[in-house]
């Protein structure tokens, strides 16, 4: 099993790379907005399944990738690192937005709803880049099996995705009536995950190789 001290680091980051607008959380939001609670949940079934497809695809990887390259746990380390620095600039920057704020969706059929959640996921450059820069950096070998530590704590990050999500859809309608007439909490939002996300990426290129 991971450190624990890993495990709960690592459980922060995935909170906060959740709670970063990016096209699931925006996606769920607006269809759960348009089409009630039902389609959002349905959708985010979609979104699941995509989680457990990168994870598989990427532990199988990354169990040989480590062991075969010396260097690669560095590289991976300071790829996930700039990484997170982008989201934090994402959520300040000029393009910087509330998921909050709803995009207008068509009503679709149950089937075509868990189909976009899942192709909404696989498209994500987000989730790709978790599970291939950033899972790494919690994996230490002496702690017993490389590939159960990476389900252990892929299961823990789509574990959290998935009740922070069920949990936005759920609320989508009154967390939105809140914050549109309370700008200053959407900025506010921006604000936190950015000073969250900025710090996890200087402790992730501050560490040392393991």
């Amino acid at each position: 099993m991971p450190d624990p001290t890993m495990l709960f680091t690592f459980t922060l980051i995935a909170l906060g790379m959740v709670l970063t607008p990016g096209p699931n959380m925006i996606y769920l939001i607006s269809r759960s907005i348009c089409q009630g609670r039902r389609a959002g949940l349905i959708s985010l079934g979609g979104v699941a399944l995509g989680f457990a497809f990168y994870l598989l695809s990427a532990v199988l990887g990354l169990t040989a990738l480590l062991f075969a390259v010396p260097y690669a746990y560095d590289v991976l380390r300071i790829g996930g690192a700039l990484y997170l620095l982008y989201l934090a600039y994402q959520a300040l920057g000029p393009r910087g937005r509330s998921p909050f704020e709803v995009v207008e969706l068509p009503r679709e059929r149950p089937a075509r709803l868990f189909i976009m959640g899942l192709l909404t996921n696989l498209l994500n450059p987000k989730v790709a880049v978790l599970y291939l820069a950033l899972l790494p950096q919690f994996i230490t070998p002496a702690h017993g099996s490389v590939l159960a530590q990476s389900l252990a704590l892929g299961g823990v990050q789509i574990a959290v995705s998935l009740t922070v999500n069920a949990l936005i859809v759920l609320l989508a309608g009154s967390i939105a009536g809140f914050l549109a007439a309370r700008p200053g909490w959407q900025a506010f939002q921006r604000y936190l995950m950015a000073g969250v996300l900025g710090g996890l990426a200087v402790r992730m290129a501050l560490e040392e190789r393991r």
